[in-house]
């Protein structure tokens, strides 16, 4: 369950970036005006452009993550960034960052581990692709299914969290999947998430998204299997041995008829031709 919250607890915005030079100084910008006095960091994830001198140029604090891979920089955000709140969101100026004090409510009156900022309610079909959508209230549609949740966006770059919430999820994912691991391990560990209804805007002009469909779509399925396996042995294993004995039933529905029909033709036929 959350803890209450000290009065005024440390907070830390956290920026995973890369190749963000057309929207991060914005991004700083905004977060350092909606909350005054809050140090704001940027991960320089092998950045080749202007991404890490325009941060520090609009007042952030600025860390380079070698590894390359988001599931790499927010492990060490997670590790590195001492605060009692961390606030976790994309350098790409999609998300509003004046819905900040949203997530925050929660986490500060002790209500909840983890809030995030879910997209698809306000934004369907207006800054994600179909496949994306699809793809994401599948894998949403999944986890809710493996632990009676209501998870709407799991996806979501925007989130906050507890310091205790932080420590208690360990960081496995690489890249994109990492949001996806937050949401299962959270909910796994019987952690509170909460979302908020927040606007979402499209990429300015000139900024493209690193996510790979197809790739990055596959990552998160992987991620999702290899979870359900760890956590959920007997959903996972009672749900391929259901689907096995029904495949089987199945490919045996015909032979068996067959054998049944053949008998019975083969009794009838030996009654009218043995002698009497």
């Amino acid at each position: 369950m959350p803890n209450s919250m000290p009065e005024n607890p440390p907070i830390a915005v956290l920026i995973p970036c890369y190749q963000e030079e057309k929207t991060i100084a914005k991004v700083v910008a905004d977060f350092n005006r909606v909350l005054p006095g809050v140090p704001v960091y940027v991960y320089d994830n092998n950045c080749t452009d202007s991404t890490a001198r325009l941060a520090r140029e609009a007042g952030a604090i600025v860390r380079r993550e070698k590894r390359q891979g988001k599931g790499f920089v927010v492990a060490s955000m997670f590790e590195q960034v001492d605060a009692d709140i961390l606030v976790m969101v994309d350098g790409d100026d999609t998300y509003d960052a004046k819905s900040v004090s949203l997530l925050l409510e929660p986490l500060l009156r002790g209500d909840a581990d983890m809030t995030a900022v879910t997209r698809l309610i306000e934004n369907e079909g207006k800054s994600f692709r179909n496949f994306h959508l699809l793809g994401n209230k599948l894998v949403c549609g999944v986890i809710n299914k493996m632990f009676g949740s209501q998870i709407g966006d799991v996806f979501s770059g925007y989130r906050a969290f507890t310091r205790e919430c932080v420590a208690k999820i360990p960081i496995t994912a690489r890249g994109f999947d990492v949001e996806t691991e937050l949401t299962l391990q959270a909910l796994y560990r019987g952690l509170v998430i909460k979302e908020i209804r927040a606007p979402c805007g499209k990429r300015p002009e000139g900024s493209f998204s690193k996510l790979n469909t197809f790739s990055d779509g596959f990552r998160v399925l992987l991620k999702l299997f290899l979870m359900l396996k760890s956590y959920k042995p007997l959903t996972f294993f009672g749900s391929i041995s259901i689907g096995l004995l029904l495949l089987g039933m199945l490919v045996g529905v015909r032979p068996v008829r067959q054998f049944i029909v053949d008998r019975h033709i083969s009794s009838v036929t030996s009654a009218i031709i043995a002698p009497a």
